[in-house]
Parts: C-alpha cells; structure tokens; sequence
C-alpha cells in the first residue's frame, strides 16, 4: 500500500503532545504496537514517552519534533537535536497501521535533508537498542553503520520502559550526510 503521498512536514507544537505521546506509544508498547513491525512489545513494557519529555523536545533551543500529517492527522514524527557537527535522530514513530509501506523512508531522508540545510550538520546520529537486530538493519540499508559504541540502557528508570530482559544496551548508528 502506498502511504507516501499527500504529507505535510512541520514542527510540532504545544498543542500536539496528547496525540505525539499516543502515536509513540502505539509505534513502540503493547499490543497496539504488534500491528507494525517497530514494536518493542517484548523485549520492553511501560512507558516509551511521556507527556513531558515529548514538550521539553518541542520546547528545546536545539531540536525540533518533525510532525507528519496526512489527510490532517498525525500520522508520525521524529526528534531531530542539533548536537554541534551532527545532529540526533530519535522519538522516531510511524502509525502502526501504515508500517511497511515506505512512510519511514521518505520521513528520515527529509529528516536528513532538513538537518543539513537549516544545521550545516555533516553527519546524523541515533541510538538503537542493541538486540533490534531487524531494525538496526533497516537503518544500515537507509545508509547508516554501526559504530560498536554501547550506551547502558537505564534500567531502574520506568521513564524509559520496564525491561523484560537483562542484556540491553543502544548502539550508536551513524550517517555521513555529505
């Protein structure tokens, strides 16, 4: 099914964090999550977002939430943060429902297109946890590599998810944008 058709791109807004935490957490927990293939319904459960942390992204000096709409709805986002020469990429979230369709492809080259232009960064960062093996896949067919550099994953704080095992970590991927 073609879903690339007919997006709008803008920064989000105040208004927008009910519906940004609710797309979150459907892309990534629970059983709403299992529509799509980004879940991370059984490696981790609680939380993925909340409404603070999607508001102290729109309200940074340094990043911007990239919200997706289609036919007026929401239908995905990113987090983009100007870290000096790079820029972060994270709080990527497609509606479950439209996964698999190419939605996500052209979301993270435009993503990449506006860091360039409005940052002049040269490269894109990302974590992604470590056992995501088909995801982190995904990515390294977008033109993104592994770097082997491992963050802890923050067990102990329930903001970022309750772990369902005890091997996780994120890696650093990254993306020459030149």
């Amino acid at each position: 099914m073609e879903t690339t058709t007919g997006l709008t791109f803008r920064d989000a807004t105040d208004a927008d964090v009910d519906t940004l935490v609710a797309l979150v957490e459907s892309a990534y927990r629970g059983d709403d999550s299992r529509a799509g293939w980004t879940t991370e319904a059984d490696i981790l459960e609680g939380q993925r977002t909340d409404p603070e942390g999607v508001l102290a992204v729109i309200k940074s000096p340094d990043s911007r939430l990239l919200t997706v709409e289609r036919d007026g709805r929401i239908v995905a986002c990113c987090q983009l943060e100007h870290r000096g020469t790079y820029a972060y990429f994270g709080m990527f979230a497609v509606s479950p429902t439209l996964q698999g369709g190419g939605l996500g492809k052209v979301i993270i080259a435009e993503a990449e297109r506006i860091v360039r232009e409005a940052w002049g960064v040269t490269e894109m960062h990302m974590t992604v946890i470590s056992v995501r093996d088909d995801l982190i896949a995904w990515y390294e067919r977008r033109g993104y590599r592994r770097t082997g550099k491992m963050t802890p994953f923050p067990y102990g704080d329930e903001r970022f998810g309750i772990p369902q095992r005890d091997d996780l970590r994120f890696e650093l991927l990254v993306k020459p944008l030149v």
